[in-house]
C-alpha cells in the first residue's frame, strides 16, 4: 500500500489553476483520508481561467464554480500569495507532505528568433492577455496603442482572442470583466487595422470555429480575407474532407472573403502563408515601425505533414504593435527537474523524473501544461490530472517528518508570508462582484497584490446581499 499509517495522506498541490483543482478533486474522490493544500503565488485562485480566458467569454469562466466547490471541502485548504520556490523551498515540502503535485502551468512564451524582436512595441501575446485580464505582475505593461496597425503572429485561440480584443469597441468591452486600466487604454486606442498572420494555410490553422465566427459578429469591423490565401495545397483539400473543425473554419473564411468592405471604423485582416522575418525600427532605433514577412508555399514532407517553405518573396507591412502568439512555454521551478527543450517537467505519466528517461523522484508528480506542454482546452486537464493521481495512489510514498497542517502554517508565519486562504479570497470575490453590480459588469477586478491583501484581510468589510461567483450568499 502507498500509505498505511493512521495519519491522513497529506498532499501539496503547487498551482491553483484548472489542473491543480482537477488533481485535488480526483484525490478527494479516491480517498477519504486525504488532506490537500493548494499553493499559488497569486492571492487569487483559478489561474488561467481568471488570467487567461478572454474577458468577453464569461461562460467559460463559470467553471470556477466547480473549483470553488472543491476548495470548500473541509479536507482542502487554499494557500494563496505563497510563492513555492521562494517563500518555501520545494525540498522543504517533503517535511510536511507525503507527495507534491506540480501543476503551475506554462507561464512563459515562445520567441520568434528574428531580428528586432526586442524592440519596443514587440511583446508576447501572453503579456498582453495578462495585462487586459488584470494579472498583478502585468498591470504596469504599457502596450503601445497609439499606432494604426497591430499585427498578431499566430492562428491559435490566443491569437484570435487578442485580435478580437484589439478590434472590439470599448463600449462592447465595458460589459466584460476586463481590467479597468486596460479598458481605459483601449478606449483611447488608435489601432484601425489588426492583422492576424499564419505561416501555413487556413486548413492548418488551430483556432476553433466558434471563436473564428465571432470576428464576423463584431460591431463596426470589416473582416478581410484575401481569396488568394484560400487556394489550398491538394493534400490540404483532401484532409479537409476528414477534419470537421478545419472544414468549418474554411467555410467561415470563404464567407468572409466574399463580404464587401463596408467602410467600418476598424478592419481585421486574416492573412495566411506568411512567415515573419524581421522587425524594423523607426528613426529612433528603439520602436517597431514595420514587420518584414516572407510569402510561403506548402510542401509535403516525408512524414506526410505539410511544411511551410519560404518563396523568397518578401513584403514590408507597417506596424506599430506586434504581438507574438506562437505558443506558451513552461518555466523551471527552483529545485525541480526541468526539460528545457520541451518546456516541461520531465515525467512518466505524471511521475516526475530526475531527467528525461531518468528515474522517478519519490513523492513528486506533475499535471497540466507543465506536465505535457500547452495543449488542449481547460477540460483536457481533467483526464490528465486523473492519470497523475492514479500514479500517485499506486506508489509507496515517503513519510513526512511533520504532517500536521499547522506545521506549514507556522513556517510561513515565521517567514512573514501573508497567506490568503479561501475565506479571504471569498471576501475579495464579493468586493469585485459588488463593484461589478454597481457598474453593470460581471465584476471589477482588483489587480494589485496590495489591494487584494487588504480586501482579503480579516478586517475587511462584509458585503451583505452580494453572492459569491460560485453562487453562495455572502
Amino acid at each position: 500500500m502507498p500509505h498505511d499509517d493512521d495519519a491522513p495522506l497529506r498532499i501539496a498541490v503547487v498551482g491553483a489553476g484548472p489542473s491543480g483543482f482537477y488533481a485535488t478533486e480526483a484525490l478527494l474522490k479516491a480517498r477519504d483520508d486525504v488532506l490537500v493544500d493548494i499553493f499559488d503565488r497569486l492571492p487569487a485562485p483559478f489561474g488561467l481561467v481568471r488570467y487567461g480566458v478572454a474577458p468577453d467569454h464569461q461562460k467559460i469562466k463559470s467553471v470556477t464554480s466547480l473549483y470553488a466547490r472543491t476548495a470548500r471541502d473541509p479536507r482542502v485548504r487554499f494557500l494563496g500569495n505563497v510563492d513555492v520556490g521562494r517563500d518555501v523551498k520545494v525540498d522543504e515540502l517533503r517535511r510536511y507532505y507525503h507527495a507534491t503535485i506540480f501543476a503551475y502551468g506554462a507561464p512563459g512564451d515562445r520567441r520568434l528568433g528574428i531580428p528586432g524582436e526586442d524592440l519596443a512595441g514587440s511583446l508576447p501575446a501572453t503579456d498582453f492577455v495578462a495585462w487586459y485580464n488584470g494579472h498583478p505582475d502585468y498591470c504596469d505593461v504599457t502596450p503601445p496603442l497609439d499606432g494604426e496597425t497591430a499585427v498578431v503572429i499566430g492562428v491559435g485561440n490566443v491569437a484570435v482572442d487578442v485580435a478580437r480584443i484589439l478590434a472590439k469597441s470599448a463600449d462592447e468591452l465595458a460589459a466584460s470583466d476586463i481590467a479597468d486600466h486596460a479598458l481605459a487604454a483601449l478606449r483611447e486606442s488608435k489601432v484601425r487595422d489588426v492583422m492576424v498572420l499564419g505561416r501555413r494555410s487556413p486548413a492548418e490553422a488551430k483556432f476553433t470555429t466558434k471563436e473564428l465566427r465571432e470576428f464576423g459578429e463584431l460591431e463596426n469591423v470589416d473582416v478581410i480575407v484575401d481569396p488568394a490565401d484560400l487556394e489550398l495545397h491538394p493534400v490540404s483539400r483532401e484532409r479537409l474532407a476528414e477534419q470537421s473543425t478545419e472544414r468549418r473554419n474554411f467555410e467561415v473564411l470563404k464567407s468572409f472573403a466574399k463580404r464587401p468592405a463596408g467602410g467600418a471604423a476598424r478592419r481585421l485582416h486574416l492573412r495566411f502563408l506568411y512567415s515573419p522575418r524581421a522587425l524594423e525600427s523607426d528613426a529612433s532605433g528603439e520602436r517597431v515601425e514595420a514587420l518584414v514577412v516572407e510569402r510561403n508555399r506548402l510542401e509535403l514532407r516525408k512524414d506526410g505533414s505539410l511544411g511551410a517553405v519560404g518563396t523568397g518573396v518578401t513584403e514590408r507591412w507597417p506596424a506599430q504593435l506586434v504581438l507574438r502568439s506562437v505558443g506558451y512555454h513552461g518555466s523551471a521551478l527552483p529545485g525541480v527537474p526541468f526539460y528545457e527543450r520541451r518546456g516541461i517537467i520531465p515525467n512518466d505519466r505524471g511521475r516526475v523524473l530526475e531527467e528525461p528517461d531518468g528515474k522517478p523522484v519519490p513523492g513528486w508528480y506533475t499535471a497540466g501544461w507543465i506536465k505535457r506542454g500547452p495543449s488542449g482546452v481547460i477540460g483536457t486537464n481533467k483526464a490528465d490530472a486523473l492519470e497523475t493521481v492514479g500514479r500517485l495512489l499506486e506508489d509507496e510514498l515517503p513519510t513526512p517528518e511533520d504532517p500536521r497542517p499547522q506545521a506549514i502554517d507556522a513556517l510561513l508565519a515565521r517567514r512573514g508570508v501573508d497567506v490568503i486562504d479561501f475565506d479571504s479570497w471569498r471576501r475579495i470575490d464579493r468586493i469585485e462582484l459588488a463593484a461589478g453590480q454597481e457598474h453593470g459588469r460581471p465584476r471589477v477586478k482588483l489587480v494589485s497584490r496590495a489591494e487584494m491583501l487588504e480586501a482579503g484581510g480579516p478586517d475587511a468589510a462584509t458585503l451583505e446581499g452580494v453572492e459569491d461567483a460560485e453562487g453562495d450568499g455572502a
